[in-house]
């Protein structure tokens, strides 16, 4: 998988069009960098930059983007709504794909390092690149904003990571770091400034100080008026949506309003989004609201409705989502893209791979495919109305098994990939040889894993394929019997492909397992497609 990194640089101009479009241009004409948002902010005075590239390519365009800021921005004169010490303000590198955190931190490091040297500016390291505990967290290296770096400078314990102890007018200071994939996430009020402030203050991790937190882990918050809009926003960033997600935050915003009779009118997404923390919002209402709403595409509109992400500008999630956005190297590589024709013809080629791994794989998830097409052709028919509430439980887990096992298809051919790789190590010396016997029994364990997989999945799907049998629509009847025999056949493939890659496997009690746990899946297959297929014949039209 080719590395990418998101680099998220916040600039202190939000109105002067040029100096937003000369920055925009100094990132895209960067060789090896993709701007994907500008997100121009009036009364913020900010404008939020999204980029991505490999890690030596964001780091080039974060430093070309200082460069045209520096002959641009002019700090002395900066006013606006957003806290803020520099004209580049701050510029985190945030992992997208294929890179660690710690490798984010060296491209912030690097950064910081070239951009304090060339323009002689003070630069600060905070997030997981900070150096002490005191500068982990921006608000803290951020206090009194641009106004109070003359003094702040002076203080030994503010010396900066890089750069000189001196107040630069034009430029202010810069942060720049690694973490977490941050959500910029603002819910429109009609009220006050100092109303959302209150609601901010309740709502953020660090509420008013010591002794009296806030209620959300991972979110800092302010209130602010937008004059542009004329309504007012509780302003906050998610610093780790896995520990709190957006419908966390909009539904806590929504009660602390009615407490204060403010009515909320939505909400409003700065940048991109991560599609799971989008759909871990869908799951939320789904699951709140008793609906059933399978497909991505639904999920994601629901989501953009409850939250009201469309109430200031049109929510495109094909625009603002970032896997929608970031295209990945290896696609083009991937058999799951490849027209269907494509795919049979790659199979029948004069070439081991993709071969029946992938072959077993692609025929279970037509089974499970199936089984979700027959579940989805009782529900909501007036007819089988007494059936909603069993197809509701009975359809989702066909419809995750169906992602899951075309998955398989690409990580199977990937598997035999890997062992191939394995066997050309070089075997000159003990070391080498050593090295490549280590290798290649990782790659076995892999292609036996991948199959094993495949078996597990399809064991998970026979008690609600034999329900599904016993009540679905019966003009599907050919489509069940098809499932139930794909589903089969595809742990016959898995159990073949894991006796292939076990017969070189050197560790015996990993073959032992992995053998009769195989043997036991087949089994199952073989006598609960058979009951599905006795199930259907028994019954009359």
């Amino acid at each position: 998988m080719s590395q990418l990194v998101e680099c998220v640089p916040n600039f202190s101009e939000g109105n002067d069009q040029e100096v937003i479009d000369t920055i925009s241009r100094a990132i895209a004409q960067t060789p090896g960098c993709v701007l994907l948002d500008v997100d121009a902010g009036p009364s913020t005075n900010r404008t939020v930059y999204t980029f991505v590239g490999t890690p030596e390519s964001v780091v080039e365009g974060a430093l070309s983007a200082a460069r045209a800021a520096w002959r641009l921005i002019d700090m002395s004169r900066h006013r606006g709504e957003h806290p803020r010490m520099g004209a580049l303000d701050v510029c985190p590198f945030v992992p997208v794909r294929g890179v660690s955190l710690a490798e984010c931190v060296l491209c912030a490091e690097a950064f910081g390092q070239r951009l304090a040297e060339e323009l002689a500016v003070p630069v600060y390291l905070y997030g997981d690149a900070a150096r002490v505990d005191s500068r982990r967290t921006l608000p803290a290296i951020r206090a009194g904003e641009y106004e109070a770096l003359p003094e702040k400078l002076m203080q030994t314990e503010w010396a900066p990571d890089f750069g000189p102890s001196s107040f630069v007018p034009r430029w202010g200071a810069t942060a720049t770091g690694a973490r977490k994939f941050l959500i910029a996430f603002n819910i429109n009020l009609l009220s006050t400034k100092e109303q959302a402030h209150r609601i901010a203050l309740n709502l953020r991790e660090q509420g008013r100080g010591p002794g009296q937190p806030g209620r959300l882990k991972k979110v800092q918050g302010i209130g602010w008026y937008l004059e542009e809009k004329n309504l007012a926003q509780v302003s906050t960033n998610l610093l780790d949506f896995e520990a709190t997600g957006l419908h966390t935050v909009y539904e806590e915003t929504c009660r602390e309003a009615q407490v204060l009779n403010l009515p909320v009118v939505g909400s409003q997404l700065v940048g991109l989004v991560p599609l799971r923390a989008l759909l871990d919002a869908a799951a939320f209402y789904c699951d709140r609201e008793k609906l059933f709403v399978l497909e991505e595409e639904q999920r994601l509109r629901l989501v953009v409705s409850r939250l009201g992400l469309d109430s200031l500008t049109p929510f495109r999630p094909k625009e603002r989502v970032i896997e929608y956005l970031v295209p990945d190297a290896q696609a083009e590589h991937s058999l799951l893209d490849r027209p269907l024709r494509a795919f049979i013809r790659d199979v029948g080629a004069r070439s081991a791979a993709p071969g029946g791994g992938s072959v077993a794989a692609a025929a279970a998830a037509m089974g499970a495919a199936l089984a979700c097409m027959v579940g989805q052709m009782t529900y909501g028919r007036r007819q089988f109305e007494h059936l909603d509430a069993a197809m509701r439980r009975l359809i989702p887990p066909f419809h995750a098994a169906m992602g899951q096992l075309t998955a398989l298809v690409d990580a199977d051919a990937k598997a035999f990939a890997a062992c191939l790789e394995a066997m050309k190590l070089p075997k000159n010396t003990a070391e080498e040889r050593d090295r490549r016997a280590a290798a290649l029994q990782e790659g076995l364990r892999r292609a036996v894993g991948v199959p094993l997989a495949l078996a597990e999945t399809v064991a998970s799907l026979w008690p609600a394929l034999q329900e599904l049998a016993l009540c679905g629509n019966l003009a599907c009847r050919s489509d069940l019997q098809v499932a139930a025999k794909a589903l089969e056949t595809g742990v016959f493939g898995a159990y073949f492909n894991v006796l292939t890659n076990l017969k070189d496997i050197t560790d015996p009690a990993f073959k032992d397992q992995a053998h009769q746990r195989v043997a036991s899946l087949l089994q199952e297959a073989r006598t609960q497609a058979a009951q599905v297929l006795d199930q259907l014949e028994a019954r009359q039209e």
